[in-house]
């Protein structure tokens, strides 16, 4: 049997800009060396372009294990530099959504996740890329770049989820459907769409969108809301976040290790809520990319 116990021995890294960043550094602190972690060192980080060489130079000493505090931008940006090396990546969220978290079943809660840190197990996941930039969990085009790319950092750190959705009815007078296209190498699928989610992991926007993603599939998924009203988006939405029976009426779903994107007009494409790229684009998976801190009794859904 192979030996899926985590290390007691890490170094912490917490983006102390994030939306809760600042008030739990000291308190992860506090819960992880009272729960028997061992920190080789523990970072705040006040400026957000200094989390990835601070993680890098944690990777380059070869220590166990890599806790990283922050909002799903901030997890998704440093996991890139986990990939070739034994150390694993174990996350506090700390940010507005945290779907990242909540894909691998810890949730929200700053208890939850020091717990699994603890008491949790080493897993094996993929990672998406858009054009070779690395992901955990979602990208996305549509209407979720335009509020990524204009929502008040204001708005978001003191409103969280709130503030998204008061910001989403602002943009959404702003924005047009477009026609995409998905080349899956045998066939180029064409269909309008209002919002185009990119996945590895099921949730985005810290809601369960894309159910038959999984980070163990060895394949990204691109799902389509289909159509061209708002309307329909917004009841995308709605249907999916009550588990009605209609919510898969309103999507439609492309899967493979590779897929070429198009789209007409070109759509940016936003990176676990941070803009990061644009059509054309490919998109893929790499297949057990990187070691991650991960719940017992969290059972990931078979592709």
């Amino acid at each position: 049997m192979i030996d899926d116990t985590l290390p007691k021995q890490a170094v912490l890294v917490v983006n102390a800009m994030s939306r809760n960043g600042s008030d739990a550094f000291e308190r992860a602190r506090t819960l992880l060396e009272e729960a028997g972690i061992t920190l080789l060192a523990a970072h705040a980080i006040t400026d957000p372009e200094q989390m990835q060489p601070t993680v890098r130079a944690a990777l380059k000493a070869e220590v166990p294990m890599i806790i990283v505090g922050g909002g799903d931008g901030s997890l998704s940006k440093t996991i890139d530099d986990f990939l070739g090396h034994e150390t694993i990546f174990a996350l506090l969220p700390l940010g507005t959504a945290n779907s990242f978290s909540k894909t691998l079943g810890i949730g929200a809660d700053l208890e939850a996740a020091v717990d699994t840190i603890v008491h949790g197990r080493k897993l094996r996941i993929d990672l998406g890329a858009v054009d070779g930039d690395y992901f955990a969990n979602a990208a996305a085009m549509g209407l979720s770049p335009m509020i990524a790319e204009t929502v008040p950092h204001r708005l978001k750190r003191f409103l969280g989820m709130f503030g998204y959705m008061l910001w989403a009815v602002r943009v959404a007078f702003k924005f047009r459907p477009f026609r995409l296209h998905v080349d899956d190498g045998k066939t180029v699928h064409k269909t309008w769409a209002t919002e185009a989610r990119i996945a590895n992991g099921s949730h985005h926007g810290g809601i369960e969108l894309v159910e038959s993603a999984s980070l163990q599939s060895g394949e990204i998924v691109v799902q389509a809301v289909t159509g061209r009203s708002l309307v329909g988006l917004a009841w995308s939405w709605f249907a999916t976040l009550f588990k009605l029976r209609s919510r898969n009426q309103t999507v439609t779903e492309y899967r493979g290790r590779e897929l070429k994107l198009k789209a007409r007009p070109p759509q940016k494409i936003s990176i676990d809520g941070e803009l990061s790229g644009q059509t054309p684009a490919v998109v893929s998976v790499a297949r057990a990319a990187v070691w991650v801190a991960a719940p017992r009794e969290e059972v990931l859904k078979a592709a």
